[in-house]
């Protein structure tokens, strides 16, 4: 898989690891580099089948496919631990190892994710679907803007945005992988292990994220034997690009206790 490094080396700083939501992309956390790296080493990736990582992925692909290939990478990297920082579909990657290789994990931060399906965000994707099949990619990467991002963003960072969506145009994900991913984070239930993972979990959630309600991060919180729940009012399903500043701040605090 494509990986970057940045900041202080392993060897010398807690590894951090930032693992994205569905586009799977590495780019989604430039906001956090310049804060995350001043104390730390980060990880960042493109998810296996998005992006700069190549492959075909299997009919059977599933979150625990994801998982192994993360932990494949650290193996690769001589990383034994780190801190697993995941927004959305990478919320669900960092439940997983943290039930399967809890050694692995020093934390885990659970951003706008869920440990289960809910009716609300199955409606959501079943829409996205539709408009995979039957609409543009221009129009596929619209929608997908109106999930992401509260209203007044998007009309405040519109040249910033349509610059991104030329981009995330011209490098298209293949449909087979795309839905490939969709259906792994639509089946994707953990409800009855969380009760016995014992990492110590930030979960972060916004009020106003149209595709996850924010009272699944609540659930996550309370289910969690180690969790605390921190609650926006504004920042969308992607609060680390819309809210850059709170967001970091939230992180480093978490971090700043180990």
């Amino acid at each position: 898989m494509y990986y970057e490094i940045h900041g202080l080396a392993a060897a010398d700083a807690p590894v951090l690891v930032l693992s994205s939501g569905l586009g799977g992309s590495a780019n989604f956390w430039q906001s956090q580099l310049p804060a995350l790296t001043k104390k730390y080493c980060v990880l960042i990736y493109d998810h296996s089948g998005t992006g700069r990582s190549p492959a075909e992925l299997a009919h059977d692909y599933s979150i625990a496919s994801m998982a192994s290939e993360l932990i494949a990478l650290l193996d690769e990297l001589h990383i034994a631990q780190c801190h697993i920082i995941g927004h959305a579909l990478g919320g669900l990657v960092a439940l997983h190892i943290a039930a399967s290789s809890p050694e692995r994990v020093i934390s885990m931060v659970l951003v706008n994710a869920w440990s289960s399906p809910n009716p609300h965000t199955t409606r959501c994707f079943n829409i996205r679907l539709a408009i995979l099949d039957n609409c543009s990619h221009s129009v596929y990467l619209q929608t997908q803007a109106l999930i992401l991002y509260p209203p007044d963003w998007i009309v405040g960072n519109i040249q910033t945005l349509e610059k991104e969506e030329q981009h995330l145009l011209a490098n298209f994900p293949d449909k087979t992988n795309l839905l490939a991913r969709i259906n792994a984070l639509s089946q994707f239930n953990i409800d009855d292990k969380l009760a016995s993972l014992t990492v110590n979990t930030l979960v972060i959630a916004n009020k106003d994220d149209i595709l996850v309600p924010w009272q699944r991060s609540q659930w996550l919180a309370d289910s969690l034997p180690h969790a605390t729940l921190v609650l926006f009012d504004y920042g969308g399903h992607a609060c680390s690009v819309t809210t850059p500043t709170d967001f970091n701040n939230t992180l480093l605090k978490h971090l700043e206790t180990f």
